[in-house]
């Protein structure tokens, strides 16, 4: 089957294309962030040129868009679009802004990203960043059922028949519904399946598809995954290097996808069999005309791009040669390739004496001017592609970056809030940052709120400061993980941006799993020499453990129930003296969603196993391990990693276990503290109370006000009694969000003031008395 080639190329819009859909050979229509939606129409056949219209011009961004076929009410079809306004259009394709919309649908609180008709063209299903997916009528226009249960933003919808709907989401599962058991306009779902990875795109999988497959959906990790619709994953397309978008059928069986990897890809089977790069940051969107089989692509860029494995339909010798350089001399930032060694790199000569070994793979050639340029292996026409050149981020080559068809000393990917996309960051090194920063926020219509950090955040970007990396070794493991987004502040941004009230959760997965198992098999071998089989692992359980540490070291989630099974007995079971071991690979376990399910019939829950494992069964006359209770704080901030156990922690009776761990650690309440000089030990607990503090901010009612006052009093003893910087510095943060969410008026948050200014006294670490500075600021 020949390779696509560009067919036409689409100019018109003047900001990111968000969307297109491509339902005849004769007309595109494409929605994007100059709040247009556009009708093109095909005017010739050979080279294809297409005439522009505008169909709908609003005030906000548009990001999802539909089309409904003709009907005998609507001979030219309709035309459905929607986005940050909330508001879905429903217009006839033929129509022009200033004509009326044929209904204008309205329930969506947030901004509409998906849209899809349902077969049988009766109705539409919508997804929105309100957590909800609408049915709507389309002989009534208004929603027949909503379909409830994500916990963030629906990023797609597919359905999959006249009644089964399924849904992607930023909470990253994929539920389905059956339309037919709506209760009083409500949906629930009828399956959910758990993946690792925020979920971007659904398609159908064609019938005769080597997987099997039902469906398909698209991911953060670029990883493309196979699903039976009993949830059964049968299938992985790897190639993507960054974020999936979009994914689309093709009438060959074939499966199409675009993402932030600047390419459009061409799936076979389980192959890649063609990777399109664009000349442009982002490809948002794909679509494919099931008539004649060609593609159409909309990108950050703005330009609409159609491509087709039909000679008649080819652009003419000069756009694709114009196309092709375009590719060629796109600026690639270093950082969407990681780190380069150009002294290790080949040179030119590798690109015609060396092949490739699949398609899309990537080659990156030292040139003899000392540039690096990135080749793109091609299966069809067996050569190496040049698609573009490696700059640093700031002009150590002098070279610029391209955005919007203007060059910039940078682009930053900004992530503004968890669950949804970056956002594009251009500036040069001659502007004013507040200046930049406040056209970001008009741009993306943010609050001015974030003008401050938007602000600072370029300041520290533009000066060689490197986001989330400590001046000095801490001797150990970076408590917050390898990203940067995990942390609630740096030393390079310390006392530029402000921090509360902290967004994202903190995760401590760093591990030694060499060290953890051999003590495990160590301790087994000394119960089986001592006659305690009953407590021992036998053979399988050994294999099962082994599957499980290879799981973890490749950053795959634990999905086996006896697994967990076995790390809950040993934690349990086993004499207090040996369980550290198997508490620290709790820990990491946590994070997974199947671990965060379990439940001993003995322990409860995994937080009340943990707990349960740390401070039972101590020696008579002894103090609970107080390495042992800093896992169990560990397990604590991990859970928050899955949704399902920030949904755990949510319930009263769990965040009281943890509240009253915390007390009993600190020794509130007249226990002797555990730990009370214990750096690891404290800042895994101030770990977990940043993260309750976080639930309470971001999900209002989640954690009780008992609970919140509880943690209240617990930082204000150690912001009393503890001078490290580190453990301080976590603790302010904890309760300054705690503060944003009790409210400042509070008599519990204005408490905290003494204990805030004792530590600002205290520790003479400078983002310690910032932090506290940005504290105090919330209570007056």
């Amino acid at each position: 089957m020949a390779d696509f080639k560009l067919s036409a190329q689409l100019v018109g819009h003047d900001a990111d294309v968000r969307n297109v859909c491509f339902p005849t050979p004769d007309v595109v229509f494409s929605a994007a962030r100059d709040c247009t939606v556009r009708a093109w129409k095909r005017t010739a056949t050979s080279p294809p040129t297409f005439e522009p219209s505008l169909t709908t011009q609003g005030s906000e961004f548009c990001n999802s868009l539909a089309y409904i076929p003709p009907s005998s009410d609507y001979s030219d079809g309709l035309v459905v679009s929607a986005g940050t306004d909330t508001i879905i259009d429903v217009r006839r394709a033929t129509s022009t802004p200033s004509d009326n919309a044929e209904r204008l649908l309205i329930g969506h609180a947030r901004n509409v990203c998906a849209l899809a008709v349902i077969p049988g063209g009766r109705q539409i299903v919508s997804g929105s960043w309100d957590k909800t997916a609408r049915i709507w009528s389309l002989q009534k226009w208004e929603t027949e059922a909503i379909l409830s249960g994500h916990e963030e933003a629906v990023w797609d919808v597919l359905p999959l028949d006249e009644t089964t709907i399924a849904t992607a989401s930023a909470d990253k599962n994929i539920r389905i519904y059956d339309l037919r058991t709506s209760v009083a306009g409500q949906v629930e779902p009828r399956s959910t399946i758990y993946t690792t990875e925020v979920v971007r795109a659904l398609c159908k999988v064609p019938r005769g598809h080597p997987s099997g497959a039902d469906f398909a959906s698209a991911s953060n990790d670029g990883v493309i995954r196979l699903w039976k619709l009993t949830g059964q994953q049968v299938g992985e397309l790897l190639g993507h290097e960054s974020f999936i978008y979009a994914l689309a059928t093709l009438p060959s069986g074939e499966l199409v996808s675009s993402g932030e990897d600047r390419t459009v890809r061409i799936w076979r089977g389980f192959d890649c069999v063609q990777t399109i790069t664009h000349p442009a940051i982002s490809v948002w969107t794909v679509s494919a005309c099931q008539e004649t089989g060609d593609i159409v692509s909309g990108a950050s860029d703005g330009v609409i791009r159609i491509f087709s494995r039909s000679p008649e339909r080819l652009a003419s010798p000069d756009t694709l040669a114009q196309f092709d350089e375009s590719v060629k001399s796109s600026s690639i930032p270093q950082q969407q390739v990681g780190g380069i060694n150009k002294e290790k790199l080949p040179g030119p000569d590798f690109l015609t004496t060396k092949s490739g070994t699949k398609e899309g793979q990537v080659q990156m050639i030292r040139e003899e001017n000392g540039s690096v340029t990135a080749h793109q292996w091609s299966m069809g026409q067996q050569q190496w592609i040049n698609v573009g050149t490696v700059v640093d981020a700031v002009g150590s080559s002098g070279r610029k970056v391209e955005y919007n068809g203007q060059s910039y000393d940078y682009v930053f990917d900004v992530a503004i809030e968890e669950g949804q996309p970056s956002l594009k960051l251009p500036y040069n090194l001659s502007e004013n940052p507040y200046t930049r920063a406040q056209k970001f926020i008009d741009d993306n219509e943010l609050s001015q709120n974030f003008l401050d950090q938007v602000a600072q955040f370029i300041v520290a970007n533009t000066q060689g400061a490197t986001i989330g990396q400590n001046s000095g070794d801490s001797g150990g493991p970076n408590p917050y993980g390898t990203e940067s987004r995990n942390q609630p502040a740096d030393d390079a941004g310390r006392s530029r941006a402000k921090i509360l009230p902290q967004r994202e959760y903190l995760y401590i997965t760093a591990a030694k799993f060499e060290p953890i198992f051999k003590k495990i098999l160590s301790i087994n071998s000394a119960l089986v020499a001592a006659g305690r089989k009953e407590y021992s692992l036998n053979p399988p359980a050994q294999v099962a453990l082994e599957t499980a540490r290879q799981r973890l070291e490749a950053g795959e989630p634990v999905l086996d129930e006896g697994t967990i099974s076995l790390i809950v007995m040993m934690c349990t079971r086993w004499d207090y003296s040996n369980r550290l071991a198997p508490l620290d690979l709790l820990r990491c376990v946590a994070t997974s969603p199947a671990a965060v399910k379990f439940k001993s019939d003995d322990f409860g829950s995994l937080l009340q196993i943990s707990v349960s494992a740390a401070l039972d069964d101590v020696p008579p006359g002894g103090q609970p391990n107080e390495n042992c209770v800093m896992m169990a704080a560990r397990t604590i901030a991990n859970l928050f990693k899955p949704t399902e156990g920030r949904k755990l922690i949510a319930q009263p009776s769990e965040a009281l276990r943890a509240a009253s761990f915390i007390d009993r650690v600190l020794g509130i309440g007249g226990q002797t503290p555990i730990g009370p000089f214990n750096r690891n030990l404290l800042i895994a607990l101030t770990t977990a109370m940043v993260n309750m503090a976080v639930l309470a901010s971001r999900e209002p009612g989640s954690i009780t006000a008992n609970v919140q006052i509880r943690l209240l009093t617990a930082l204000a003893r150690i912001l009393q009694a503890q001078t490290d910087g580190e453990v301080a510095f976590r603790a302010l943060v904890a309760a300054g969000t705690l503060i944003t969410a009790i409210g400042k008026f509070a008599p519990e948050a204005r408490s905290l003031s003494s204990s805030i200014t004792s530590s600002k006294d205290r520790v003479s670490e400078s983002r310690v008395k910032e932090m506290a500075d940005e504290c105090l600021a919330l209570l007056r």
